[in-house]
């Protein structure tokens, strides 16, 4: 019997060599690693750190053991990314059911998480002991392993760890659909965030950009190190689809290759201070090794687009099988790598002892004045990341479409463009800077980003053009990316978010929910929840205006009378907003405004007064050019419905030889029938 990879061997003889091949590779990469980190930690010195006499020590166990739970989380949650995102997209499934092999991988993934789970617990309880300088057993007899896990980042991050990777190892046991296996994927890669988002990362001087890169450069590296461990012991099984998984793996690990470069470069310009710090730091030297590794990892992944994809779709596996091999291990290496450099401390940074920078990653700006605005420009690399994202997707698929002689209307474009520029002037400019420091510049932004950015992205109707530019999946019965849309499209999920009662309430609720509670202040002292909330701003005003003027399709279409209504009704809670703020006599987290220690302009509840006058008057704006866009929809959907009724009319009219009308053909008739009695009088 052959396989459906065309490679000509025995089903029943490829299995047992396959778990042969497969248990060397594993146990190869395991030794791998497990070598680097130890290089490594003796190198960067932190096996052998400065103990001062006197101060409490945790103990040669925990100093060597805590580094080799953190590589086994890594370990087993970049594999349960793997054998999910193989199960996912991999592997071909049929109407929405995963194959016998995806299946597998399903079921591995929940004892990987396990793995997880059980290693995220060995970290905590050594991340403690490390922390206070306890050896375990003298912390196992106290109560500091409960208050650790409780009341701090790191704590209450292992924990978040643990009980996501339990929650995938329970869910994994019963599914058996894709998109049952796409919601584990995405937990996974969220269990993922919150380790390495309270290392080295949350204590940068500029920590908004290092603590962006670090999150893309871990997701990014569970996609490619996981799906690429995955297949490799997929070619090793003789597993069936070899050929359409490799070159869907393929297009994903380039993307995720760019996307690590990048990535890992922000992050170290975010930790170094001088190019110099690359030769004279321990932290620096792993930084040159882990690049080293990663340009070969990127010759290796070149080598496969040119040479073992043609060998795999002619059958000849054998060749991709070894060079994935090394690449694997290639890459334990560099999760050694990676672990070791967790560990080693950072080159000292010069920076002010200031209040203000400690919380911003940056100076306080001066005065706020237009040329400041204007020219004081804040990189943001998650809606850096998001705008080259929308724009170019979007560019991508036009020119998909004018080179297949379709076309596209010249508005719709331009309409969507406007609204990547105007997000990238909100959320990169001056007015980047000043909105943490002022409330008045925050408010200016938060209405930009909520009520004039969504409108024009809505009108530039991007799903129809996904839809439209994304070609179907190669094998029937299967998803890619456009079947996976229409899914999410015709969703129950999408049916309740879509509905213009929940849009419109998450549009208006959730501005008086976060200000008018601790969440505002809360948000602001972390840089994530900053980004969360200015996310959730672009989203809900997506969500909103896709109800009142999208051109998608929608799962509850209103008519035009009604949506002119909706939006009459809902923008004067905004004007109530304003003027509440307006009337406040106590500052939104004044504690944040008061530890940046702003001795210019305004006092914060003046300027929590301006905030809310720009939230009062600014919905006159969108308002206007909503009603525009909607009365030239109408006019356009009365058209359309005029030239529908006409063709009808001339179809009738071709089969009965009348005019199509129904009404006027009564009244010819009528005529007809006097016309012909006058005659035979």
């Amino acid at each position: 019997m052959k396989t459906a990879s065309g490679q000509g061997r025995d089903e029943r003889t490829a299995g047992p060599v396959g778990r042969g091949g497969t248990a060397r590779l594993i146990i190869s990469a395991a030794c791998l690693a497990a070598g680097a980190l130890v290089v490594a930690m003796v190198a960067g010195g932190a096996a052998n750190p400065r103990i001062i006499p006197g101060l409490p020590d945790q103990g040669m166990f925990t100093r060597w053991m805590l580094p080799v739970s953190k590589l086994a989380m890594d370990v087993a949650g970049v594999l349960t990314v793997g054998l999910l995102l193989a199960a996912t997209a991999f592997l071909p499934s049929d109407k929405g059911m995963l194959g016998k092999n995806a299946l597998g991988y399903v079921k591995a993934a929940s004892w990987s998480a396990l793995a997880w789970s059980g290693a995220a617990a060995a970290t905590l309880v050594l991340t403690v002991s490390d922390t206070l300088g306890m050896p375990v057993g003298e912390l196992l007899a106290g109560n500091e392993l409960t208050s650790f896990a409780g009341q701090t980042q790191q704590g209450v991050a292992l924990v978040l760890v643990v009980l996501f990777a339990v929650a995938i190892a329970l869910f994994a046991r019963g599914a058996i659909t894709a998109g049952a296996s796409a919601g584990m994927l995405v937990l996974a890669l969220i269990t993922l965030l919150p380790s390495p988002l309270t290392g080295h990362s949350s204590s940068a001087p500029n920590h908004g950009l290092a603590t962006t890169s670090v999150a893309f450069h871990i997701l990014l590296l569970a996609l490619w190190i996981g799906g690429l461990g995955v297949l490799c012991v997929h070619a090793l099984r003789g597993g069936r689809h070899l050929p359409e998984a490799a070159a869907r793996f393929s297009r994903t690990a380039l993307w995720c290759f760019v996307g690590v470069g990048l990535s890992g470069l922000f992050s170290a310009l975010a930790r170094l201070t001088s190019v110099t710090d690359l030769v004279t730091s321990s932290y620096g030297w792993l930084i040159v090794f882990k690049t080293l590794a990663f340009a070969g990892l990127g010759v290796i992944g070149w080598w496969h687009r040119r040479r073992t994809l043609p060998e795999i779709a002619a059958g000849r596996s054998r060749a991709f099988v070894n060079l994935a091999t090394g690449e694997v291990l290639l890459m334990a290496a560099t999760m050694g790598l990676a672990v070791a450099l967790s560990r080693t401390a950072t080159p000292p940074v010069d920076a002010p002892v200031d209040r203000a920078f400690e919380l911003l990653g940056y100076p306080l700006p001066p005065p706020v004045s237009l040329s400041n605005l204007a020219t004081l420009w804040w990189f943001d690399l998650f809606f850096a990341v998001v705008a080259a994202a929308l724009a170019g997707l979007y560019g991508a698929a036009v020119v998909r479409l004018a080179r297949r002689g379709d076309r596209w209307p010249v508005a719709r474009t331009l309409s969507w463009f406007t609204g990547v520029v105007i997000l990238v002037i909100a959320t990169q400019s001056g007015a980047a800077r000043y909105a943490p420091v002022l409330f008045s510049v925050h408010m200016a932004e938060h209405m930009v980003l909520s009520m004039l950015v969504p409108i024009f992205l809505v009108l530039g109707a991007p799903v129809t053009l996904a839809l439209r530019a994304l070609k179907p999946a190669a094998r029937r019965g299967d998803r890619g990316p456009r079947e996976w849309l229409t899914v999410i499209l015709h969703s129950r999920v999408m049916k309740v978010v879509g509905h213009p009662a929940y849009a419109t309430i998450i549009f208006v609720g959730s501005t008086y929910a976060l200000y008018f509670t601790p969440l505002f202040a809360a948000a602001m002292q972390e840089h994530l929840g900053h980004i969360a909330m200015t996310a959730h701003f672009l989203a809900a005003g997506s969500l909103f205006f896709w109800v009142i003027i999208g051109v998608d399709p929608a799962p509850h279409a209103l008519p035009h009378v009604w949506r002119l209504l909706l939006l009459f009704v809902t923008m004067p809670f905004h004007a109530f907003f304003g003027v509440a703020l307006m009337s406040m006599t106590t500052v939104i987290a004044e504690e944040w405004y008061v530890q940046l220690g702003r001795t210019w302009g305004a006092s914060s509840l003046a300027d929590q007064s301006a905030g809310g006058g720009i939230a009062w008057g600014f919905g006159e704006i969108p308002t206007l050019i909503v009603v525009i866009a909607l009365a030239f929809q109408w006019y356009q959907s009365d058209e359309r419905r005029a030239r529908q009724a006409d063709r009808r009319a001339d179809a009738v009219a071709a089969r009965t030889g009348g005019t199509g009308d129904a009404e006027l053909d009564a009244y010819n008739e009528y005529l007809a029938r006097l016309n012909k009695s006058d005659g035979a009088g």
